[in-house]
């Protein structure tokens, strides 16, 4: 190691005339961190540049090529050991265990056997029982380190990494865990008269980068960790902000529900209310008593598509009278349904078998499919008025992609607010278009509804006027300053054998969803993967979230909305008190009708060329999925696009059989309209609809084709990107390392008989 005090200098001098320096002994402040031992090896000279294999005294050392899917073995012929407090012989041995992480090869460190000082309390050091003693107790040190002692936190968050911040001082993130490498870990072998005979040095990292994930996606550095507390005022900041970034996904849902089933404007501001209460009341509780992850749960656009196909089922198309309360309430029950088979399928254990059979191959197809459903939706809705539709989606990509590396007083600001910031830019062109008679045509007025509009030329521009003008709603004329959503406002839920079923398969595609989500946004700040029992715990509460999502009626579940890890990406906050300031905000919200209503007055054209590169977002996150696995394998390839081929195209040939639907829907409908005339005629009208619809569902095919492919096709588990969680015995073994999983002591007492739920 270079540089150095005198006092390091003195001991080198003394070394090199064969005198023997005091080395003071290692012991720990408080619990086990190598950046302690680092320091302490740099304050005595104890450094080494060679690999105890490649020493004289040590044997052969074999190696064996990890970029192959191999194990690496690091051994010796003689058995060399050592304490590092005193300096004295052992007569075993004191090498690394190194063995591969399932993903790719990437190798993963085991433990390194370190004798503490007696009497040190440090709880984590096993201790040592005298000078011969076996050093076989060992312990796990982790690549990734996991710090979770607050005060430790913030002390080296003031004071710099152990005064040692001008020698490769080690970053971490906000949460105490550390993104780049550790220090490598070195080793001092003696003769038994004191000198020293040889330095035996161990670089666990030899490149210097972290090995659990590999260089080509390490975590950036967070701004905000999980469990840190800058103050009240940047907790509410950031909290506004990652819901500002979510804003696309979080409002835009009832803009296209609320119309398609026939509600007026102020339903429609009602049901934005409802929905923002709901959000709120969910992510809250998924952050106390699911996963605990920061992840903002909302209407997720699984539940749009097949929403959708219930809405445009022949027997509600020629309703007149209370419409959309017939539709939300077979919604409600239909998720309600839904729901509870989710959360049985989370809190029962079934989801820990599950997730044996879920791997990237299967989720990112999956996810990508559940935006590809839209593509027939999203451009011909927006196309009824360019003007406005076009300016829109460029403004987004060019905030996104162009200027997203702008900095502004420390933030990408075009980055993470592209949808708000582009929103509220194109909005006041639109009124600007409309106050200067753009959308006035003779004769016509927009008040009027399409069935009564007798003059063929306003009945031609009756779509324009609909779509963009921004004083067509009258939300804000009708909406009450004050209004708090409460369940069944809509009415007791209806029940039904066909949606039941229906529901019951797509929230084993949101489950599955979520369980990427889990996973990539786990790697994104620096965390262990949960174990299986923490997953189950997640999807079994996002059942519950959905139950009240359907007794206040959203008209779709509340679920891990995908778009999370793009925005802790592009905010680099994952704070989790940030996350439910931010949820308490929106229930503050909902409470104040006018706010909807604002929301609700937004151009049908707007807020569907949003949901295009929504939607397309969507699209890219479930890909990305795929750097888990090895992109060059032709059976991941193959199996990757024939599950989206037959994804689009089945539900494609079930969409062609409802001809006489083209008089009645618009064109963009027409795909979800499928399930009363499809092609299955099995003799049960129940069975016959619920097959029809769900066949005609790009999500579940996808999934279906994949399922099956990727759990028959013979491929290893590097190949297939096998998701590594952590198990059940890392919590006894280490019991901080899943700490930040872990929930609130008063409930964890009360279920800690419920192992399938990782108490």
């Amino acid at each position: 190691m270079e540089g150095g005090s005198n006092s390091e200098m003195k001991e080198r001098m003394e070394r090199q005339k064969g005198v023997n320096p005091k080395i003071e002994p290692f012991v720990p402040k408080k619990g086990y961190d190598p950046r302690e031992l680092k320091s302490w090896a740099k304050r005595t000279g104890f450094v080494s540049t060679t690999f105890s294999g490649e020493t004289e005294r040590g044997g052969g050392h074999s190696r064996r090529d990890f970029d192959n899917g191999r194990d690496l073995n690091v051994s010796s012929n003689e058995n060399v050991g050592f304490d590092l407090e005193r300096g004295v012989d052992k007569t075993e041995t004191v090498s690394p265990k190194i063995e591969l992480d399932p993903i790719l090869g990437r190798a993963r460190n085991r433990g390194v056997e370190i004798e503490p000082v007696p009497g040190s309390n440090d709880e984590g050091l096993r201790r040592g029982r005298g000078r011969g003693e076996n050093l076989g107790r060992r312990t796990e040190m982790e690549p990734i380190l996991r710090g979770h002692n607050e005060e430790r936190k913030d002390a080296r968050n003031e004071n710099g990494n152990d005064g040692n911040s001008a020698n490769g001082a080690v970053n971490g993130n906000g949460n105490g865990h550390v993104a780049q490498a550790a220090a490598p870990v070195t080793e001092v072998q003696r003769k038994d008269d004191g000198n020293v005979d040889e330095e035996v040095g161990m670089d666990v990292y030899p490149d210097g980068e972290d090995p659990s994930y590999g260089g080509w996606h390490q975590s950036p550095r967070m701004k905000c960790g999980l469990r840190e507390n800058p103050g009240v005022v940047p907790l509410m900041f950031y909290g506004l902000q990652h819901y500002l970034s979510l804003a696309g996904s979080l409002i835009f849902i009832p803009l296209i529900t609320v119309p398609t089933m026939g509600g007026s404007d102020k339903d429609t501001a009602d049901v934005v209310s409802t929905m923002l209460l709901v959000s709120g009341l969910t992510t809250i509780l998924h952050s106390y008593f699911g996963t605990r992850l920061p992840l903002v749960q909302g209407s997720s656009f699984v539940y749009l598509a097949p929403a959708l196909v219930i809405m445009n089922s022949e027997e509600f198309r020629n309703l007149a009278d209370h419409k959309f309360r017939y539709i939300m309430r077979e919604l409600q029950g239909a998720i309600i349904v839904g729901s509870i088979f989710q959360s049985f399928l989370g809190y029962s254990g079934l989801m820990s078998f599950f997730l044996r059979l879920v791997n990237p191959v299967v989720v990112a197809p999956t996810v990508a499919a559940v935006g590809l459903a839209f593509f027939s939706y999203g451009f011909p809705q927006a196309g009824s008025c360019v003007e406005i539709s076009l300016p829109q989606i460029l403004l987004i990509l060019i905030f996104t992609l162009y200027l997203g590396g702008i900095s502004i007083f420390g933030y990408r600001v075009f980055r993470i607010y592209a949808v708000p910031v582009s929103v509220m830019i194109i909005w006041a062109y639109a009124f600007f278009l409309t106050a200067g008679g753009a959308y006035n045509f003779k004769g016509c007025s927009p008040d009027i509804p399409n069935s009564n509009i007798l003059n063929d030329a306003c009945q031609k521009h009756a779509d324009t006027m609909r779509h963009c003008r921004t004083d067509v709603s009258n939300a804000m004329r009708t909406a009450a300053w004050v209004r708090i959503p409460y369940p069944l406002q809509w009415g007791i839920p209806t029940f039904r054998l066909r949606t039941s079923i229906i529901m019951v398969i797509v929230s084993v595609v949101a489950s599955i969803d979520s369980i990427g989500s889990y996973h990539s946004a786990a790697i994104r700040i620096n965390l262990k993967p949960p174990t299986p029992g923490i997953v189950s715990r997640g999807i079994g509460l996002e059942g519950f979230c959905s139950v009240l999502a359907g007794l206040w009626g959203t008209g779709t579940g509340a679920t891990t909305l995908t778009e999370n890890v793009h925005t802790i990406n592009a905010t680099k906050v994952a704070n989790r008190r940030a996350v439910q300031l931010g949820a308490a905000l929106l229930i503050l919200f909902s409470f104040v009708g006018k706010i909807g209503a604002i929301l609700a007055s937004i151009p049908q054209a707007l807020a569907a060329a949003v949901l295009c590169f929504t939607w397309a977002l969507i699209v890219a996150l479930g890909l990305s999925t795929l750097q888990y696995t090895q992109n060059a394998s032709s059976r991941n390839i193959i199996i990757v696009g024939v599950s989206l081929f037959f994804g689009l195209s089945v539900p494609a040939y079930f969409q062609q059989y409802a001809p006489e639907t083209g008089l009645i829907l618009p064109g963009y409908l027409i795909p979800y309209s499928a399930a009363s005339n499809g092609p299955v005629h099995i003799g049960n009208s129940q069975f016959n609809f619920a097959m029809n619809a769900l066949l005609s569902l790009n999500m579940v095919v996808t999934l279906l084709v994949a399922f099956v492919l990727d759990n028959t096709v013979p491929g290893s588990r590097q190949e297939r990107g096998v998701y590594v969680w952590s198990k059940a015995e890392d919590i006894m073994t280490d019991p901080s390392s899943l700490l930040d999983y872990s929930l609130p002591s008063r409930v964890a007492r009360c279920f800690h008989w419920a192992k399938c739920v990782g108490t």
